[in-house]
């Protein structure tokens, strides 16, 4: 019988069967979708709706591979969603579709699909070619009232809203932009060669708050275009799942990182690590002393506990329990400085110390990343380098989210 069982463990490892390195599906691309709300109550414009109209949207993936899916979302909404018609494409260097790549979606053998209130729904696989870094294209026609969607609202990937009509395949009449991610949460590829996925987990910062539209030049994209170059023939999927606003224990911008992890990290296909890198606005909530305009929204956000190192320690640490479990490693990345922040205060400063000391040496964590060494400015610690922060001494430049992508060892990966 051992003989048996060592030969079938032989076999599974030669063709890459142990966890996340399955010769299958990959989580490359995501974005966590995040409840309705009216304009004013978080980081993005209010929640649209949509009727007899067509999306367009672009993805960069991560990965590539020989078929992919996409994981629609309706997990928000009170009435089932109607999908009429999919298509993809993939897109060139100048975003035009490469000719022969055009694809229709189906749904259990169907063109179109109703996803049930507050599911997910996820795509019958589609044979499409794609690289390592390449753009698809996802054009959605919703045939009736969605009422407001499951969105995300921080796209920083410009994206077109038609007039009346399905426009999935051909040329697209655009109405208006889209500034968010509608409906999708999720793209998944599958390759014969091994791959892992890595979920970036966080907040603003890391949903690339700062950066420049259109270029992905967040830091997940820079990691990405990393470990594509270091080993083109390892596949590493990474898959950004930040809510802009988000904190660790408190729901305001979207759920809680608590109340989500379970959905947005270990349900990603092929997670095998996670970097947490997430707690500055459960900081500047509970310690800041905002003025003017900010304060009655800001007063509004206010947890009911503070957010003080022990109870910001425990939250971590419900996280990395609850990744271990599932054999999934988890990095944990220090708070980065916001000195000039709206929300920055003395007091919050001094937590962030102590939650950053925990990082560094409590052992809990699988590994460290010191994004906060990355980016702060050595004459002044509290505050970011002024070349690496966007303006707000809270957000990173392309220049910061490059910086923190470079501060990462690859070799943690493996």
């Amino acid at each position: 019988m051992k003989t048996v069982v060592a030969v079938i463990a032989g076999v599974a490892a030669a063709f890459g069967l142990a966890r996340g390195e399955a010769a299958g599906w990959v989580g490359t691309w995501g974005a966590s979708p995040v409840p309705p709300g009216p304009a004013g109550t978080g980081p993005g414009p209010g929640t649209p709706s949509f009727n007899n109209q067509t999306l367009r949207q672009v993805v960069r993936l991560s990965v590539g591979g020989e078929r992919l899916r996409i994981r629609f979302t309706n997990e928000y909404g009170t009435h089932p969603l109607r999908i009429g018609a999919v298509t993809l494409a993939r897109l060139d260097a100048h975003g035009a579709p490469v000719p022969g790549t055009e694809r229709t979606l189906h749904f259990s053998g169907q063109t179109s699909a109703v996803i049930p209130a507050e599911a997910p729904l996820l795509s019958d696989p589609v044979d499409l070619a794609v690289p390592a870094l390449s753009s698809v294209s996802i054009s959605l026609y919703l045939p009736q009232d969605t009422g407001p969607c499951t969105c995300h609202p921080v796209a920083l990937q410009s994206g077109s809203v038609s007039g009346p009509g399905d426009f999935t395949a051909g040329s697209f009449p655009t109405q208006t932009p889209l500034r968010m991610r509608a409906f999708i949460s999720g793209v998944e590829v599958e390759s014969a060669h091994p791959q892992k996925a890595i979920v970036a987990f966080g907040d603003s910062i890391t949903d690339g708050v700062g950066s420049t539209a259109d270029q992905n030049r967040r830091w997940p994209d820079k990691l990405a275009e990393r470990l594509a170059a270091a080993d083109p023939s390892h596949g590493w999927g990474v898959v950004n799942m930040a809510i802009s606003g988000n904190r660790v224990l408190d729901d305001g911008a979207g759920q809680s990182a608590l109340a989500r992890f379970d959905r947005d990290v270990l349900s990603v296909s092929g997670a095998a690590y996670v970097i947490v890198f997430e707690g500055v606005n459960d900081l500047g909530l509970s310690f800041g002393h905002p003025q003017g305009p900010f304060a009655e929204r800001f007063r509004a956000l206010a947890p009911a506990q503070p957010a003080n190192a022990q109870a910001m320690i425990a939250g971590y640490r419900q996280l990395i329990e609850r990744a271990h479990a599932k054999g999934v490693k988890i990095f944990g990345a220090t708070i980065a400085p916001y000195e000039g922040a709206v929300y920055w205060s003395p007091e919050g400063e001094a937590q962030r110390q102590a939650i950053n000391t925990w990082i560094r040496t409590g052992g809990d964590f699988d590994g460290v990343l010191d994004f906060d060494a990355a980016l702060r400015d050595p004459a002044q610690p509290s505050r970011m380098r002024a070349e690496l922060q966007a303006g707000d001494h809270l957000h990173g430049s392309d220049a910061g989210y490059e910086a923190i992508a470079r501060s990462i060892d690859l070799k943690r990966f493996r």
